[in-house]
């Protein structure tokens, strides 16, 4: 059986600055006309494939590459070195919020960003009371207002009821079961489980290690954008411990 992600000698190289303004010839030529010291490797020769239905968690410190790795899996970023391949559409719950319009109403904004993800207004239709619901009374009573309004609770509780409807087989998960209240994040973790269950691939980031540990089998160990370790959970974290330790 084919890997639903395959990924070759990945490697994103970075200007250590924005600061100073790049010509248009440092931009087209950048490894040729830049100095090593402008740019970094955020990830480097990295390679992995992960089957249907695994569990993934990234591990590592801050830097680490692991934010950088989820959106090249999402498409968002184009590896400079290497290739990354998805097989079937992807569920991103990376940077939430940053599809929704501020000027647009809660409604508009769920028909509009579903409708990004390849969604007919029927299939919408069909799913809106399910969306609202998850994200809660609150929100329900303000899907007519401008999303600008919002709280940033009631933001992320609408994008994430939202994009967990959208039916793709990888889900991709940055640090969103950190954020709202207890009862909100319990609600989160009854749907993730339910996705796993229904056999979806999960790649999740998170510097909790109950979160990892709940939902991930399989752990990628990313050190300074480098895959230093592929193995269960546990013995990731072991290992990214043991060295932090030793830092």
């Amino acid at each position: 059986m084919q890997p639903v992600i395959e990924a070759k000698n990945l490697g994103v190289e970075f200007f250590r600055s924005r600061r100073r303004q790049m010509s248009l010839r440092e931009i087209v030529f950048k490894r040729r006309n830049t100095a090593p010291r402008d740019t970094f490797w955020a990830l480097k020769d990295v390679s992995f494939t992960v089957a249907k239905g695994e569990a993934v968690g990234l591990i590592g410190g801050n830097g680490g590459g692991k934010s950088t790795l989820l959106k090249m899996i999402a498409g968002t970023l184009i590896p400079d070195e290497g290739a990354v391949k998805v097989r079937g559409g992807v569920a991103p719950l990376i940077e939430l919020t940053g599809g929704f319009l501020g000027e647009l109403s809660g409604r508009d904004n769920v028909y509009l960003a579903a409708g990004l993800h390849g969604l007919s207004k029927r299939q919408i239709d069909e799913r809106y009371d399910e969306i609202v619901d998850f994200a809660g009374p609150q929100v329900r009573d303000a899907m007519d207002q401008s999303f600008r309004h919002y709280s940033s609770g009631m933001k992320v509780r609408l994008a994430f009821g939202l994009i967990t409807t959208i039916d793709q087989p990888v889900v991709l998960v940055d640090e969103v079961l950190a954020v709202g209240d207890r009862a909100f994040r319990e609600r989160c973790y009854a749907r993730m489980e339910n996705m796993l269950a229904g056999g979806k691939t999960l790649f999740l980031v998170s510097h909790s290690e109950p979160d990892l540990k709940r939902f991930a089998e399989r752990g990628l160990y990313l050190r300074s954008g480098r895959l230093a370790g592929d193995g269960s959970i546990t013995e990731m974290l072991e290992q990214y411990h043991h060295e932090s330790d030793d830092s």
